[in-house]
This record gives structure tokens, sequence and C-alpha cells, in this order.
């Protein structure tokens, strides 16, 4: 007979079954729960292993594009813009004529200094060729009469112009014998009224010019005895002397002095004439160097005046013609602690926030020696050339500026991000089996976003570079890392834990 099967668990084993079933269905929970909770930590520690590269070392800065030389074009004198040859946005050359101003007030001054020069050289070529031949030939004969005179008045009169004054003074005393017999018959026949009063009186006249011949002959003979007075002599001998030193003077030309003179003269009218063709030349507006023209600010009638500003305030364009700009270049400002490494000629790589995913490249033409503080931080200005002949850039653009200062050449890094600062030193946090142990490292320069170990560190190693919601070491000293040169990316040196 086969034994009785029951149909019904008791209640104390259904409970029991149900417990067994809750408590194995809460602990399966438990340990999925905690092994996700593992996992997911797991996940949140992330580790990277020191490595090395041989990379380029840069400095990052920002920067603004700017022209080269910028400057206002206005005229050296005020005056009235005649002709604008240029527009906005044209390219010119160095020396490329810009604009003309009104030069009508030099012509008349510009006739009348090359009247001026030309008189001047005249007299100058006049002076130096000396007197002409034909001018000698004069003052000789001029001599030579002179001369001949002087010896007539020494060697005085003539026997033979001594007896013909004799001979002349008996003619006259001889006239003088017939007037007076003459006279005396006229006076009688006068008397007793045979002779006209007319006749008379001519007779008496005729008496009298016969004396005064008498007599005029007389002081001949006396003067023609006599021979020539001193002081005639005296005088010609002195006519005869000026001319000697007139034909000398004639003979030797002019003095050096007077050619001098007259050369000082002939540079004086010069320098007029080149002072006014200045004025003229001063008229023609040309560009100072090579450029784009940026700003017009004024038209042909326009009254302008000399202006040294290159702003943009209304006191400074009111009166120019022109704005113009050259090629431009980059102006960034690099941080104290990395100048010492930027030079002269170095490459650099410049993106422009106007052209994503684009970059330029330049070489470094100037560093500056003066250091500028913006808001606290203290920087050098460092002016850098552009390879850009499309000219895509333009200036007011917003750049960064990477200075290739050197590389590396197989050198141990890290992400920068790793490197903690504690207590003991500047370090980093070496992943294992058990909790991650502190170790002290010595860092070199920044490369982007990696840091170079000098010591503490050998290439396969393990360290954190993150850490689970409130568990990263917190920093206990400020994160400036010891031996870290100054140089590196933007900042690069100065990231560390906490």
């Amino acid at each position: 007979m086969k034994p009785k099967i029951p149909t019904k668990l008791p209640k104390w084993a259904v409970w029991l079954i149900g417990l067994s079933i809750l408590f194995g269905g809460g602990y399966f929970a438990y340990n999925q729960y905690t092994s996700a909770q593992r996992q997911d930590v797991r996940r949140r520690v992330q580790t990277v292993t020191a490595e090395r590269v041989d990379a380029p070392i840069t400095i990052s800065a920002n920067g603004t594009i700017q022209p080269a030389q910028s400057v206002n074009v206005s005229p050296k004198n005020s005056g009235v813009l005649k002709q604008l040859l240029v527009k906005e946005g044209d390219r010119v050359t160095a020396g490329q004529i810009l604009a003309y101003m009104d030069d009508s007030n030099f012509q008349g001054q510009l006739i009348q200094a090359q009247a001026q020069v030309a008189n001047a050289e005249a007299n100058l070529k006049k002076l130096e060729s000396g007197n002409r031949p034909q001018e000698i030939a004069q003052v000789q004969a001029q001599l030579a009469a002179s001369q001949a005179n002087l010896d007539k008045l020494v060697a005085g009169n003539r026997p033979q112009e001594i007896a013909q004054a004799r001979s002349q003074l008996a003619a006259a005393e001889a006239n003088l014998q017939q007037a007076e017999l003459t006279y005396n018959q006229n006076q009688r026949l006068f008397s007793s009224g045979a002779l006209s009063q007319r006749e008379f009186d001519t007779s008496r006249t005729t008496l009298a010019t016969a004396r005064a011949q008498v007599e005029q002959a007389k002081q001949a003979t006396n003067l023609q005895q006599s021979g020539t007075r001193p002081e005639e002599i005296a005088a010609a001998r002195a006519q005869v002397e000026q001319l000697k030193q007139s034909l000398s003077l004639q003979q030797e030309g002019n003095r050096s002095e007077d050619i001098e003179a007259a050369r000082a003269q002939v540079m004086n009218a010069q320098g007029q004439l080149k002072t006014v063709q200045t004025q003229i030349n001063d008229t023609i507006i040309r560009a100072p160097f090579a450029g784009v023209i940026t700003r017009k600010f004024a038209d042909p009638g326009s009254f302008v005046t000399p202006t040294t500003s290159s702003s943009a305030v209304s006191s400074a364009t009111s009166s120019s013609i022109l704005a113009l700009a050259s090629i431009n270049q980059v102006v960034a400002k690099v941080p104290e602690t990395s100048i010492s490494r930027v030079k002269i000629g170095q490459r650099v790589t410049i993106e422009a926030d106007a052209f994503p995913g684009k970059s330029f490249t330049g070489t470094v033409v100037q560093v500056a020696k003066q250091s500028t503080v913006d808001q606290n931080v203290t920087n050098f200005e460092v002016k850098a050339s552009i390879d850009d002949p499309q000219n895509n850039l333009q200036a007011g653009m917003n750049a960064n500026v990477k200075f290739n200062v050197g590389k590396l050449d197989n050198a141990l890094v890290i992400p920068t991000v790793a490197i903690v600062r504690q207590a003991e030193g500047t370090g980093v946090l070496l992943a294992g089996e058990g909790r991650p142990r502190f170790q002290k490292i010595t860092t070199g320069a920044s490369v982007d976003d990696k840091t170079v170990i000098e010591s503490g560190l050998k290439e396969g190693d393990r360290v954190l570079i993150s850490f689970p919601q409130g568990e990263r070491p917190q920093s206990r000293t400020p994160s400036v890392f010891p031996g870290a040169p100054g140089g590196g990316s933007s900042g690069g040196n100065r990231r560390g834990g906490g």
C-alpha cells in the first residue's frame, strides 16, 4: 500500500521558503549594485602613462592685427586740395602721387626766382671772364694821349711858337698905330663938321679893338716865353698815373673778392629758387610708404592743413586728406615669465577668430623693451610680421599667437592636469593596486596641455588625471611649480591639482 502524500505545505514552511527567496534576491541585488558602483568608480578614475615624445615648444599669447604703420596724409603747408587721385581701398606704393594742392601762388615766385638766378650767374660769368681786349685797348689809347700831353707840357713851347706870338704882337701894334692915326684925323674932321658922328664913333671903336688885340698879343707872347705852369704839369702827371692804374686793373682782371661776392649772390639766388621749387613740390602729395587707403577725409576744393596725428578723432582728421595704413602685423601680449624665450626672427603661428580652422605664419620683428601692466598682469608687446599674401587679415581682428621657441627631444611628459601640489612639494598620484601614492617630481617646460618631467618618474609610470567626486587631493600651497621655467602655453605651468 503506497504512502499518502500531503497535498498542502505547512504554514511555517511557506514562510520559510518566502523568507529564503526574499533574502536571496536582496543579496543578489546588493552584489549587483556594489559591483556597478565599483565599475562606475573605476570608470571615473582615469590614468595616463608617462611617455617620451618629440614636440615643438610653443608660447601662446593673445594679440590683435594692427598695421605696421598708419598715418593721416596731409600737406606740409595749408592750402586748397586741387585734385585727388585715389579712393578708399586702393593699394599704393611708396612715393606714388596721391593728390595735388593748388600751387598758383608759387608760380609767379618761381619766375622771379629764376630771373634772379640768371642775373646773378651772368654777373659772375662777366667777372670770371675778365675785361675784353677792346676795353684794354681803349684805356691804353687814353693813356698814350695823356702821356703825350704831359710830355708837351714838360718840354715847353717851341721857338717857332714864340716867334709866331711875337709876329702876331707886332702886327697888332701896327694895326693899333693905324687905328690911332685914323681916329685923330676923324676927330679933327668931326670937330670941323666934315665928318658925321657915326663915322667918328666907328673909328673910335676900331681904336679900342686894336688896343685890346695888342694887349692880347702881349699876353700870348709872355705865355709863350714863360712856358707851361707847374700846376698844369702836375695835373697832367696825375692824369697819366690814373690811366696807368686803370690800365693795370683792366689787364689784371677783376678782384677775387668781387668774384667770390658774385658767387655768393648766385648761391643766394639759387637758394631762393630752391625754396620756391620745394614749396611747389610740396603741393604734390605722395605716399610716404606702401599700403592701402583706409579713409578719405577731404574732396577737391577743401581747405586742408598740416597734421602729424594718426588717430581717427575729429581734431586729427578734419584737416587731413587721407588715412594710409601699411601691411598688417600682429601685436601680442606675452607674459613676463615667458618673454625671455621670445627672440627676433622666431617663427610664429597665428590663428584668427575670424578664420576658424585656418592658421597663418609669421616672424617676430620686434620685442618691446618696456613692459605694460594690464589688470595687475605684466606683459611685453611682441610684434610679428604676417605671411598673408591675399590680405585676409584685417586691422582690429583678434588672434592667438603661438611662438615656436624650441623643440623637445625624447622628453618624458605627462598631462599638466595630473600635477598636484602637496605639502611635500610638486608631484603626481601614482596608480597601483591599493590607494594612489603621492610621488614628488621636478617639472620642466609645458607644451600645450603636457608638462615635461625632469625627475621623479620613469617612462611607463601610470598617474591619475581624474578622481571620484570629492576625492581629488587638495593643494595645500599655491599651485606654482618650482623648477618650471616660465614658458609654455598660456598658464600651462600654473595649472595643478586642487
